[in-house]
């Protein structure tokens, strides 16, 4: 019998064989560790059995909704979760965000681009989390969440609250997609009644101070804004 590659495991949910099969085959051959369900059931069976580091989730399950399944797995753990599903629209993308998921893929995918967003999501559960201090760091950048301070390069910016906590939440949360709904529950709190477009305005002020004390241009890429959905780091 194969051995199993030792690297991290990856629930694969997919009803379609051929994706599936095609899927599992490629990420073996990069050493991750595969449990595969084609069905909601079997898949939440899976999650429980298996613990994976990782979920791919499609959406047009057999017996239920892939919504459904993110909802269910959020309610009891905290494994990140890459929607895979042909369903491109904007509504359909922010829905599964905001129901639990950290990413969405659409179909077709290239290779290259689902393992790029595999090692985002296993760099997020061992990401930059506050460290001793409250200090966030990313690269040449750091953020002092409980001074409230940012600093790129050993260089002060300054950046007013509302740019400071939307720069703190985001690279709280590497690799995921945010949705600007979420920005602003986080921002603003619940209640919120201020536009989402103000979000993309206070994201150009961010960008434009870091890039004035940004001496190598590593930043420049920093928050990537994914039209009508969210951002992500």
């Amino acid at each position: 019998m194969k051995k199993e590659p030792a690297g991290p495991m990856v629930l694969l949910v997919e009803d379609d064989e051929s994706t599936r099969v095609e899927v599992v085959r490629n990420l073996r051959g990069h050493g991750y560790r595969v449990a595969e369900a084609a069905t909601a059931a079997a898949a939440l069976r899976a999650w429980e059995a298996r613990r994976p580091d990782v979920v791919l989730l499609d959406l047009g399950l057999p017996d239920r909704d892939g919504l459904d399944v993110i909802r269910r797995i959020r309610k009891e753990g905290a494994v990140p979760i890459v929607v895979l599903s042909a369903r491109g629209g904007e509504a359909t993308k922010v829905e599964a965000l905001e129901r639990g998921a950290d990413d969405y893929v659409t179909k077709p995918f290239s290779t290259a681009e689902l393992h790029a967003r595999i090692r985002a999501m296993l760099r997020r559960t061992g990401g930059p989390a506050a460290g001793p201090g409250g200090v966030i760091r990313n690269g040449s950048l750091e953020i002092d969440t409980m001074a409230h301070e940012v600093r790129v390069d050993d260089m002060a910016v300054a950046l007013v609250p509302r740019e400071f906590q939307i720069l703190a939440e985001l690279v709280a949360h590497p690799g995921r997609l945010v949705t600007r709904g979420r920005l602003l529950r986080a921002v603003w709190g619940e209640a919120y009644s201020v536009e989402d477009h103000y979000i993309h305005v206070y994201v150009s002020q961010i960008l434009k101070k870091l890039a004035a004390a940004d001496r190598t241009g590593g930043l420049a890429n920093l928050l990537m804004a994914e039209p009508g959905v969210g951002y992500r780091v």
